[in-house]
């Protein structure tokens, strides 16, 4: 290596603060709550031969690591073989097909060419969760649709912006098949804007450190993420370790589907074999290859957090036994709750293979949903229609150090709720309360975190409200004799009348009249160790707070209490557990 380490630590840093930079610009300049408050969108920095991985930004979701390599590595082919009109400087491609490297339909994908000297020298890409892009409900999460054309516009790579100016007719296009047309446009630009960021901030780190030099330094980063996870799967114990996580339903069919999973250690790669999954699925719990193997490095990214994000990272890693499964959907299956339920349950999966191999790094079961929940419909107060998107956290599973975090962001990503002040200002509704899913957690010596719970109304006009969750059949799964987080539960309130979805989980097409109310309790997560090992002290405190109730206390980590006490000292430890 003929560039220092003091020059390549800076040129990291500064990729990352390029694509910080795009993701920040993206959400403060974008109309949509889920993009400007949620947070669910990502930007990175993408290689111009092959469209590996070079930085993404640290504030971009996990899960698009592995979809926006591949669908710029699409797009590139694409081009090369003329089934996509070739780059010109100033373009942008947009993109949702899933399967084209993509996710589900409301997530898409834009992609400008960088140029140097009149050479692509990279691609910059983003993706941002539009809330609506047609489809049979508003919001895109069809829960019964048994094919990808129910579920919205698919949009392979077409020029959206030619030499820098938006094409009218293609706008026009999109705007003629999804709702609230008139609000995207925000979006899009801010879409747009972000990459324009991004290639200001890319030149002026090209010309401070010269071309080669950067290009040998991205080179460099990759070849030593690719070191650096090999080190670490030279860790993982030799043998098979397997585990299996289940999806409540696909919507369609009331049966749950099984992800089947073996990690075996082959000399420097760890692989991942998913045979024996359940076969592509009726409804839209189907999930592409891109984000598949996307899910399977985000879940490595969670157990080697050290490892620099690059597509060297990725190289050790091996997936197959999916092909024939409905971790490998192809043209036509339904995708909905392909990246924000069905990659959450890979990932609890390879967190339940691992967690004995590897105790110390690997947690118990997260509450793996994203609890989609879209409304949409007229408000008469300001006589026009709607479109809104809910996403909301869950408990993460308990570890070896520590209790599980209550209310954390999804498996996939970091985004979060938009706040309750913003959806009642945006929309026509009304949180009655906002808390923790108390005593949702799993048990175990360290617990895990709690959900949520939250209770909205419609307060006028009429509305269709649509569900793709999950972990409503099972909750996520404990670890190491803990006990499974509690399951997600919704119920819709018609007047005075109480309405639980056959799927539990999953519904679409719910008609909602004024006063009428949705009830969301999401899951907690698994607990990690026997619950019987808990320090009793943090089960009174437990207790104290209202987390648990002194039953639960003696049931689930035997700890005998009176009402609520304060905190008992060292001493009553024994007595506590009737010693």
């Amino acid at each position: 290596m003929s560039i220092d380490p003091i020059t390549l630590s800076v040129i990291q840093a500064g990729l990352q603060q390029v694509c910080d930079e795009m993701d920040l610009s993206f959400s403060r300049a974008a109309f949509s709550p889920v993009i400007a408050e949620a947070n669910d969108r990502s930007d990175g920095i993408y290689a111009a031969e092959d469209g590996a991985l070079i930085a993404q930004g640290a504030g971009g979701l996990p899960v698009f690591v592995g979809t926006m390599q591949a669908s710029t590595a699409t797009l590139i082919a694409m081009i090369a073989e003329g089934r996509a009109a070739a780059p010109k400087p100033g373009d942008i491609y947009i993109v949702n097909d899933p399967y084209l490297g993509g996710t589900h339909l409301m997530d898409v994908r834009f992609a400008r060419p960088f140029y140097r000297e009149g050479k692509i020298f990279c691609w910059l890409s983003n993706t941002g969760h539009w809330p609506d892009t047609g489809g049979a409900v508003p919001g895109g999460f069809s829960a019964s649709a048994t094919s990808v054309e129910q579920e919205g516009l698919r949009l392979p790579p077409v020029r959206l912006f030619k030499e820098g100016g938006l094409d009218p007719e293609i706008y026009a296009i999109i705007c003629s098949n999804i709702r609230v047309a008139d609000q995207r446009i925000g979006d899009v630009k801010a879409q747009a804007a972000a990459l324009m960021v991004g290639e200001a901030r890319l030149t002026e780190l090209l010309d401070r450190y010269g071309d080669a030099t950067v290009t040998e330094a991205i080179a460099e980063l990759r070849t030593r993420a690719a070191t650096q996870m090999r080190a670490f799967v030279a860790g993982v114990p030799e043998g098979r370790h397997t585990a299996v996580a289940w999806i409540d339903s696909d919507g369609v069919v009331n049966e749950p589907l099984e992800i089947r999973l073996a990690v075996t250690r082959q000399d420097e790669d760890l692989v991942f074999d998913f045979t024996g999954s359940s076969a592509p699925c009726a409804g839209p719990m189907n999930s592409v290859r891109a984000t598949t193997l996307s899910s399977v490095y985000l879940a490595m990214r969670h157990i080697f957090p050290e490892v620099p994000i690059s597509a060297g990272a990725f190289e050790p890693l091996v997936v197959k036994g999916i092909e024939g499964t409905f971790l490998d959907a192809h043209y036509p299956r339904p995708v909905s709750g392909c990246a924000a339920e069905v990659s959450q349950r890979i990932a609890e999966a390879v967190f339940a293979a691992l967690v004995e191999a590897l105790p110390d790094r690997v947690t118990a079961s997260p509450a793996g949903t994203s609890g989609n929940f879209a409304l949409g419909g007229h408000d008469p107060a300001r006589g026009r229609d709607f479109v809104m998107y809910q996403l909301s956290g869950g408990g993460y599973g308990g570890n070896a150090d520590h209790d599980g975090l209550a209310n954390g962001c999804s498996t996939i990503g970091i985004s979060k709720a938009p706040p309750v002040e913003i959806m009642e200002q945006q929309f026509p509704v009304l949180y009655h309360h906002y808390a923790l899913h108390e005593g949702s957690g799993g048990a175990g010596r360290h617990r895990g975190g709690f959900g949520l719970d939250y209770l909205l109304e419609l307060r006028r006009g009429a509305a269709r409200a649509s569900f793709v969750m999950d972990h409503g059949r099972f909750g996520p799964q404990g670890a190491l004799g803990g006990g499974d987080g509690a399951p997600n539960a919704v119920t819709v309130w018609r007047g005075e009348e109480a309405y639980t979805p056959g799927h539990l989980s999953k519904e679409q097409d719910i008609a909602l009249a004024p006063g009428d109310r949705v009830h969301v309790r999401t899951p907690g997560g698994g607990g990690y160790g026997d619950p019987m090992t808990r320090d009793p002290m943090a089960v009174a405190e437990d207790v104290r707070l209202g987390r648990y109730t002194t039953e639960q206390a003696r049931d689930l980590f035997g700890v005998a209490l009176a009402g609520t006490p304060p905190l008992p000292d060292p001493e009553a430890t024994a007595r506590l557990r009737g010693g």
